[in-house]
């Protein structure tokens, strides 16, 4: 008897290949990024005696040549981080501020509902989504001189920065990956003039070359604004030459975000808040209005679920699609800045892991929102600049209302974990990927705090995300019976895990004890890697 023949369409699949990330190891530090170049940037500046917060402020820089569509200098974040010889982790907060002209009125409604990375109601022109009126106060250079004055060595600024500039000076490489990116963006990158002269040469994307090797575009005066600022120090960002050329731009572009909003843009280091996992573990997190708040509820909604050693089995999978949709349902509803006030410091994008050989830990999360944020490139600076007024609400009276000076709701999730009595070993983690990203970073931390799992088993196992209260998306390869029980407990799509759609989050992470560390960084993307210091 013939077996029947199903007649279920399977998931359309744009990758018939198995892949793998190969994780780095070693006692000197390692540096994971979503960009191998960036990576190696850090981890140079380890083995030139800067410790992981040099690092990680030499990567972030890095990244504005290396990963423009996700972060830069004219971005947001967090940092989280933990030195040696401490318990307790701390925050850089350099997260989304609106500018202190910014008028609900600038943002009519059309009375339609808008999906890009939020589902909010659609505001005439995409005003709050792409264009000078989409930013906010770009505090990223502030974080990473916070970060690099309050943690780092003695190491000159200008060597940290000797990375980025060389890569900028080269060049964005012109590969596959570039044009597939720049492509995503090419519809409204044409709509600002220096954004579609560099990203746009003959009016499309670039292409590269049919075979060889790609070649390298500028992007703009970026590599000038670098050296400007190992010349003239980081703080001329905001009160100095550039900071000059930053305001005129904006200014001529019909933006609100001026030199006033530059002069005042701080970054602010406190004390980490910490969530308790199963009465073993903390959470150090970014708190405010990051993910933090609904990555609590979940740990206490989970408090009675662990996985077993064996792995997530698929009641496990199950009552987690639960408990996120209904924490996505509360954080929706009841977060915002109107909410929020009693919040120490309150509160995609691209994320970076850093350990060095004494084992300091540095978490970090930046970004300019959107896949090239406002796309937008401000020509005197070469600076391409966030769009998060998109965090906002354009609802008037919403929690998570435009305001001037407000702090909207975001998505950044870094952690740090240790264990409860000051012990080793200790973990570094986080994601991009807007509203995936808390779902990428659960998991990962269940998987090896709970499961046991070696860093680079984690890294590879598939996953769901859950990114609000009303469905789960589920990785094809997990098993049927895990599939099954996701369906059974609410609205399921079972989808790829590919370059693009990115129906997931990229996480990355790091584990160190006394013996070295190891770190993977996610499998997914072409050009992520994790980079062990030589010496």
């Amino acid at each position: 008897m013939s077996t029947p023949v199903s007649t279920r369409t399977p998931p359309y699949r744009t990758q018939n290949w198995t892949l793998t990330k190969p994780a780095a190891k070693g006692r000197h530090g390692i540096v994971v990024s979503q960009n191998r170049e960036a990576a190696e940037a850090g981890a140079a500046i380890l083995e030139a005696g800067g410790n992981a917060a040099d690092a990680a402020v030499a990567a972030c820089f890095a990244l504005a040549a290396v990963e423009p569509w996700n972060s830069g200098l004219g971005g947001i974040g967090f940092a989280l981080v933990l030195k040696a010889n401490e318990t307790r982790a701390q925050v850089v907060d350099f997260g989304p501020v609106a500018p202190r002209r910014a008028d609900p009125a600038d943002y009519p409604l059309t009375g339609e509902m808008k999906k890009d990375l939020f589902t909010w109601p659609e505001v005439v022109g995409d005003v709050n989504i792409h264009g000078p009126l989409s930013f906010c106060i770009p505090s990223s250079v502030a974080g990473y001189a916070k970060l690099k004055e309050a943690f780092g060595t003695a190491l000159p600024v200008a060597d940290l920065l000797a990375p980025a500039i060389a890569l900028a000076k080269r060049g964005l490489a012109q590969d596959w990956y570039t044009t597939l990116k720049v492509s995503s963006s090419a519809s409204v990158l044409r709509l600002y003039e220096e954004s579609a002269r560099i990203y746009l040469p003959g009016g499309l994307p670039p292409v590269p070359p049919y075979q060889g090797m790609p070649g390298f575009f500028r992007l703009g005066n970026l590599a000038s604004t670098l050296e400007r600022l190992a010349e003239a120090g980081l703080d001329d960002f905001y009160h100095g030459e550039l900071a000059t050329r930053l305001a005129a731009d904006i200014k001529a572009l019909g933006g609100v975000v001026d030199a006033e909003d530059l002069a005042n843009c701080k970054a602010v280091l406190r004390e980490a808040p910490v969530i308790d996992w199963r009465g073993t573990h903390l959470l150090h997190t970014a708190g405010g209005l990051t993910a933090a708040p609904t990555l609590q509820a979940v740990v206490e909604g989970m408090a009675d679920s662990a996985p077993s050693s064996e792995g997530p089995d698929a009641a496990w999978f199950a009552t987690l699609s639960r408990v996120m949709r209904q924490a996505y349902a509360s954080r929706l509803e009841g977060l915002g800045a109107a909410k929020a006030a009693t919040e120490p410091g309150d509160t995609c994008t691209t994320h970076l892991t850093v350990v060095d050989g004494e084992g300091n830990l540095v978490s970090v999360t930046t970004t300019l929102l959107s896949s090239m944020g406002s796309r937008v490139v401000l020509p005197g600076t070469g600076v391409l600049m966030n769009n998060g007024m998109m965090w906002f609400d354009p609802r008037p009276g919403s929690a998570n209302a435009i305001a001037p000076g407000a702090r909207p709701l975001c998505n950044m999730c870094p952690v740090i974990v240790t264990p409860k009595d000051g012990s080793w070993p200790r973990l570094a983690a986080g994601s991009s990927g807007g509203r995936r990203i808390l779902a990428s970073v659960y998991q990962m931390l269940a998987w090896t705090l709970d499961c046991g799992m070696e860093i680079t088993e984690a890294a590879h196992t598939p996953r769901i995300d859950v990114s609000g209260p009303d469905s789960t998306s589920a990785d094809y390869r997990l098993p049927d019976q895990t599939l099954a029980a996701l369906e059974a407990a609410g609205p399921l799509s079972v989808v790829e895990h590919g370059v693009l759609p990115i129906n997931f989050a990229c996480p990355n992470i790091i584990r160190v004890d006394k013996d070295g560390a190891e770190g993977c960084s996610d499998v997914i993307s072409p050009w992520s890697a994790a980079v062990a210091a030589k010496h």
